[in-house]
């Protein structure tokens, strides 16, 4: 697995490129007219992208009927030193349409527990906690 990052303007914007062609931009967010996200918004998304795919295919193979997918990602950073790590990360699913409550939960506990590179990654230094909602109702 390999990106390449390139400086795109004068101050902080760069894009991401994967080895398929795929971008995000990065910018510097604590400035005005910033243009892309955050690298530390980037890792909120990468927990949210990888954990989501994970549950949409695990329950797609249950053949579970997803009309609507949502996470939302909070992170809390701590002070060490001159940095900002995340200390704990909070996830929540939101999923809508003829869904099994126990099989959404199975699937969400089974990424992070067992299928999610990306928490995984994060998990020796960052707690990460999930909640799940299906159809409106906190399972």
């Amino acid at each position: 697995m390999k990106i390449t990052l390139n400086r795109i303007n004068d101050d902080f914007l760069f894009e991401c490129t994967n080895s398929q062609g795929n971008s995000i931009l990065l910018d510097n967010t604590s400035q005005p007219g910033a243009k892309g996200v955050s690298p530390m918004e980037s890792v909120l998304m990468a927990v949210a992208g990888c954990s989501g795919i994970d549950v949409v295919s695990i329950l797609k193979k249950q053949r579970q009927g997803i009309t609507d997918f949502k996470a939302e990602v909070e992170g809390e950073r701590v002070v060490v030193e001159d940095a900002k790590p995340f200390k704990a990360i909070k996830v929540k699913f939101f999923l809508e349409g003829t869904v099994d409550p126990k099989k959404a939960a199975k699937a969400a506990e089974l990424s992070f527990e067992k299928y999610c590179s990306v928490s995984k990654t994060l998990e020796p230094n960052v707690e990460i906690v999930y909640e799940v909602f299906v159809n409106g109702e906190k399972i």
